[in-house]
Protein backbone atom coordinates (compact mmCIF):
# COMPACT_ATOMS: atom_id res chain seq x y z
CA UNK A 1 0.00 0.00 0.00
CA UNK A 2 1.21 3.63 -0.80
CA UNK A 3 1.97 6.61 1.69
CA UNK A 4 -0.98 7.23 3.58
CA UNK A 5 -2.42 11.24 3.03
CA UNK A 6 -1.87 14.18 5.56
CA UNK A 7 -4.93 15.10 8.26
CA UNK A 8 -5.43 18.71 8.06
CA UNK A 9 -7.23 19.68 11.08
CA UNK A 10 -8.98 23.12 11.27
CA UNK A 11 -10.28 24.05 14.83
CA UNK A 12 -11.72 27.86 16.10
CA UNK A 13 -15.08 29.29 17.42
CA UNK A 14 -17.66 29.87 14.86
CA UNK A 15 -16.96 33.47 12.50
CA UNK A 16 -12.91 32.91 13.29
CA UNK A 17 -12.39 32.53 9.69
CA UNK A 18 -11.93 28.76 9.84
CA UNK A 19 -14.45 27.81 6.95
CA UNK A 20 -13.37 30.28 4.95
CA UNK A 21 -9.78 29.33 5.30
CA UNK A 22 -10.15 25.63 5.54
CA UNK A 23 -12.23 25.89 2.09
CA UNK A 24 -9.50 28.10 0.19
CA UNK A 25 -6.52 25.36 1.66
CA UNK A 26 -8.92 22.18 0.28
CA UNK A 27 -8.98 23.93 -2.90
CA UNK A 28 -5.50 25.41 -3.23
CA UNK A 29 -4.24 21.75 -2.33
CA UNK A 30 -6.61 19.64 -4.35
CA UNK A 31 -7.89 18.15 -1.04
CA UNK A 32 -10.32 16.36 0.30
CA UNK A 33 -12.92 18.76 2.57
CA UNK A 34 -14.79 17.26 5.77
CA UNK A 35 -16.72 20.00 7.50
CA UNK A 36 -18.92 18.15 10.42
CA UNK A 37 -21.11 21.69 10.29
CA UNK A 38 -22.22 20.23 6.97
CA UNK A 39 -22.24 16.53 7.91
CA UNK A 40 -24.14 17.45 11.44
CA UNK A 41 -26.98 19.32 9.46
CA UNK A 42 -27.27 16.55 7.00
CA UNK A 43 -27.78 13.81 9.54
CA UNK A 44 -30.86 15.92 10.67
CA UNK A 45 -32.02 16.40 7.72
CA UNK A 46 -31.75 12.94 6.06
CA UNK A 47 -31.75 10.79 8.41
CA UNK A 48 -34.22 13.00 10.72
CA UNK A 49 -31.82 12.62 13.86
CA UNK A 50 -32.72 15.40 15.87
CA UNK A 51 -29.85 14.69 18.70
CA UNK A 52 -26.58 14.61 16.97
CA UNK A 53 -24.23 13.75 20.14
CA UNK A 54 -20.90 13.13 18.60
CA UNK A 55 -22.38 11.11 15.57
CA UNK A 56 -21.59 13.75 13.16
CA UNK A 57 -17.66 13.28 14.09
CA UNK A 58 -17.77 9.71 14.29
CA UNK A 59 -18.94 9.91 10.70
CA UNK A 60 -16.72 12.10 9.23
CA UNK A 61 -13.36 10.30 11.00
CA UNK A 62 -14.37 7.36 9.27
CA UNK A 63 -15.21 9.69 5.73
CA UNK A 64 -11.72 11.08 6.80
CA UNK A 65 -9.72 7.86 7.24
CA UNK A 66 -10.91 6.22 3.92
CA UNK A 67 -9.23 9.20 1.86
CA UNK A 68 -6.41 9.33 3.90
CA UNK A 69 -5.66 5.47 3.06
CA UNK A 70 -6.08 6.50 -0.47
CA UNK A 71 -2.88 9.30 0.25
CA UNK A 72 -5.23 12.48 0.08
CA UNK A 73 -4.75 15.67 1.98
CA UNK A 74 -8.00 15.70 4.18
CA UNK A 75 -8.91 19.33 5.43
CA UNK A 76 -11.30 18.98 8.63
CA UNK A 77 -13.51 21.81 9.73
CA UNK A 78 -14.84 21.81 12.85
CA UNK A 79 -15.07 23.45 16.18
CA UNK A 80 -12.82 21.16 17.71
CA UNK A 81 -13.68 22.61 21.30
CA UNK A 82 -12.56 20.00 23.49
CA UNK A 83 -9.29 18.16 24.26
CA UNK A 84 -10.90 14.56 24.09
CA UNK A 85 -11.84 15.69 20.21
CA UNK A 86 -8.70 17.15 19.75
CA UNK A 87 -7.15 13.48 20.52
CA UNK A 88 -9.92 11.64 18.76
CA UNK A 89 -9.03 13.69 15.34
CA UNK A 90 -5.19 12.73 16.00
CA UNK A 91 -5.93 8.85 16.14
CA UNK A 92 -7.72 9.52 12.54
CA UNK A 93 -4.52 10.19 11.12
CA UNK A 94 -2.23 8.12 13.59
CA UNK A 95 -4.24 4.61 14.01
CA UNK A 96 -3.42 4.21 10.04
CA UNK A 97 0.19 5.52 10.07
CA UNK A 98 -0.90 9.18 8.67
CA UNK A 99 0.67 12.60 9.13
CA UNK A 100 -1.82 15.44 10.71
CA UNK A 101 -1.41 18.95 11.56
CA UNK A 102 -3.57 21.21 14.20
CA UNK A 103 -5.02 24.59 12.84
CA UNK A 104 -6.41 26.52 15.32
CA UNK A 105 -8.04 30.04 14.08
CA UNK A 106 -8.87 32.58 16.09
CA UNK A 107 -10.05 36.25 16.09
CA UNK A 108 -8.63 38.50 19.01
CA UNK A 109 -10.44 40.95 17.97
CA UNK A 110 -14.01 41.13 20.32
CA UNK A 111 -15.56 43.72 18.62
CA UNK A 112 -14.32 42.34 15.24
CA UNK A 113 -15.33 38.81 16.05
CA UNK A 114 -18.91 39.62 17.29
CA UNK A 115 -19.35 41.59 14.06
CA UNK A 116 -18.41 38.64 11.98
CA UNK A 117 -21.50 36.74 14.07
CA UNK A 118 -23.80 39.33 14.11
CA UNK A 119 -23.56 39.91 10.35
CA UNK A 120 -23.55 36.50 8.43
CA UNK A 121 -25.57 34.18 7.29
CA UNK A 122 -26.35 30.19 7.65
CA UNK A 123 -22.80 28.85 5.93
CA UNK A 124 -24.87 26.02 5.70
CA UNK A 125 -28.19 25.19 3.87
CA UNK A 126 -30.76 24.47 6.45
CA UNK A 127 -28.71 25.71 9.45
CA UNK A 128 -28.93 28.20 11.81
CA UNK A 129 -25.93 30.47 12.50
CA UNK A 130 -24.99 31.17 15.98
CA UNK A 131 -25.32 33.91 18.43
CA UNK A 132 -22.86 36.01 20.12
CA UNK A 133 -24.02 35.03 23.00
CA UNK A 134 -23.63 31.46 22.21
CA UNK A 135 -20.42 31.79 21.07
CA UNK A 136 -19.26 33.61 24.06
CA UNK A 137 -20.69 30.73 26.32
CA UNK A 138 -19.36 27.86 23.99
CA UNK A 139 -17.08 25.36 25.66
CA UNK A 140 -13.52 26.10 24.21
CA UNK A 141 -10.75 24.61 25.57
CA UNK A 142 -7.27 26.39 25.33
CA UNK A 143 -4.86 24.53 23.37
CA UNK A 144 -1.74 22.86 24.91
CA UNK A 145 -0.74 20.87 21.75
CA UNK A 146 1.50 21.56 19.04
CA UNK A 147 -0.27 23.76 16.54
CA UNK A 148 -0.39 26.32 13.44
CA UNK A 149 -2.14 29.52 15.35
CA UNK A 150 -3.53 31.79 13.30
CA UNK A 151 -5.23 35.59 14.54
CA UNK A 152 -7.13 36.68 11.47
CA UNK A 153 -8.02 40.45 13.44
CA UNK A 154 -7.39 43.00 11.54
CA UNK A 155 -6.25 40.33 7.80
CA UNK A 156 -8.05 40.30 4.89
CA UNK A 157 -9.53 36.38 4.32
CA UNK A 158 -6.78 36.43 1.33
CA UNK A 159 -3.98 38.14 3.69
CA UNK A 160 -4.64 35.38 6.52
CA UNK A 161 -4.50 32.72 3.36
CA UNK A 162 -1.55 33.69 2.66
CA UNK A 163 0.49 33.81 5.99
CA UNK A 164 -1.50 29.83 6.22
CA UNK A 165 -0.72 28.52 3.19
CA UNK A 166 3.44 29.35 3.90
CA UNK A 167 2.97 27.80 7.67
CA UNK A 168 0.80 24.56 5.89
CA UNK A 169 3.44 23.95 2.85
CA UNK A 170 6.30 24.43 5.81
CA UNK A 171 4.79 21.34 7.52
CA UNK A 172 3.68 19.35 4.57
CA UNK A 173 7.30 19.52 3.73
CA UNK A 174 8.28 18.23 6.56
CA UNK A 175 6.42 15.13 6.52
Amino acid sequence: MGKQGTLIIFSGLPASGKSTLAMKLASALSATFVRIDTVEQGLRDLCDISEIDGKGYALSYRVAQDNLRLGNIVIADSVNPENFTRKEWNAVATDIGADFINVEIFCSNKSEHKHRVESRGPSVQGSKPPTWDDVLNRTYHTWTDERIAMDTAGKTAEESFEDLLIAIKARLNKA
